[in-house]
């Protein structure tokens, strides 16, 4: 695999989905070499990164004092500049192994509504991590790429990211975004309401990590055919003692009701302020829906509902956008007119 990577990285380029929840490194022949959870855990002493990734995020509230965990990238942006640059920094170091010898041109996907200055700190997170380039794309587009939708030609695809930060629904055509609409309602919401629900009902504390566990397990945006459950750790209110309780799907859903809703709405929204053309185009199309959201257990049915439209799952919708922003790497592939301006 390493002498593989050499073969493709000697100066050639490396695609990065810099997200809130995770970060993936993409090298074109070669696929995904980087999936990791964007965390950083800091020793506050020494100001020294310890952990990055998948090990930092075992860290998350069991940690000393004196490390920090830190989750440098929310809602879609930097921040935390100098986690992020150091994150960036060992990330593509593991990719091209020796980074001092081989400074990749490096496309990193970011959210619609980002800034010209939140622009700039990732264009300088990617440089001082090691890249001699850093380009962007917008990440919507860059999964409608990945997704093989038609973005060249004159007809409207829908493109539904739910990410860790940020929920982005856009129509794209001839390349272009042709509305968008975004709201920081996503994946870290609906583990945020989580914990809340447990703590209004169950008088329970419990971490993020948990939340997130529950989610995936048991969560689901409609009543399942077969109901399920599972006990749920945490730290009593009441007395402070270790303690367990048995949750089931109807609870996590009850507690998703109101992010879910606010997902639903953008999406509404964004089809109310289409043209009839590309609505119509929409309409026949279907929604491709994108992201660690998308794995939600029948929110592709919800949303269909709620909009009555045909929503379609990516096949691995946790790598679409890196997949896009690979594609979009190979110039024979034409979609050399996608990149931001700088």
């Amino acid at each position: 695999m390493i002498n593989k990577l050499k073969n493709f990285l000697g100066g050639k380029n490396l695609a990065m989905d810099l997200g809130t929840a995770n970060t993936l490194l993409f090298v074109p022949g070669v696929g995904i070499v980087v999936n990791e959870p964007s965390v950083v855990a800091v020793d506050t002493f020494t100001n020294v990164v310890i952990a990055v990734g998948t090990e930092a995020k075992t860290y998350m509230g069991r940690a000393p004092d004196r490390i920090k965990v830190i989750r440098p990238i929310r809602d879609g942006v930097i921040a935390d500049y100098e986690a992020t640059r150091q994150m960036v920094t060992l990330f593509v170091s593991k990719a091209v192994h020796k980074l001092s010898l081989l400074r990749p041109l490096l496309t990193i996907c970011v959210p619609m509504g980002i800034t010209q200055v939140e622009k700039r700190a990732v264009r300088e997170s990617g440089l001082q991590g090691g890249a001699r380039d850093v380009k962007l794309i917008v990440e919507p587009l860059a999964a409608a790429i990945g997704a093989g939708l038609p973005v060249k030609e004159p007809i409207g695809s829908m493109v539904l990211d739910i990410g860790g930060g940020t929920a982005e629904v856009a129509v794209i055509s001839l390349s272009n975004i042709a509305f968008s609409e975004s709201v920081r309602t996503a994946g870290d919401a609906l583990n945020e309401s989580i914990q809340r629900y447990f703590q209004e009902n169950f008088q329970l504390l419990i971490g993020e990590n948990m939340a997130e566990e529950v989610k995936i397990e048991i969560g689901s945006a409609i009543p399942l055919a077969e109901p399920l459950s599972r006990e749920v750790y945490g730290k009593s209110m009441l007395n402070g003692s270790p303690t367990k309780v048995l949750a089931t799907d109807e609870n996590i859903r009850l507690a998703m009701v109101e992010p879910l809703n606010r997902i639903v709405d953008t999406m509404k929204n964004a089809l109310e302020k289409t043209s009839p053309e590309l609505v119509a185009d929409i309409h026949d199309n279907g929604l491709l829906l994108v992201g660690g959201g998308a794995l939600l257990k029948g929110l592709d049915v919800l949303l269909s509902r709620e909009t009555n439209i045909c929503v379609h799952v990516d096949e691995d919708p946790l790598t679409t956008v890196v997949r896009g922003t690979g594609k979009v790497l190979d110039k024979k592939a034409g979609f050399g007119d996608v990149f931001l301006p700088e």
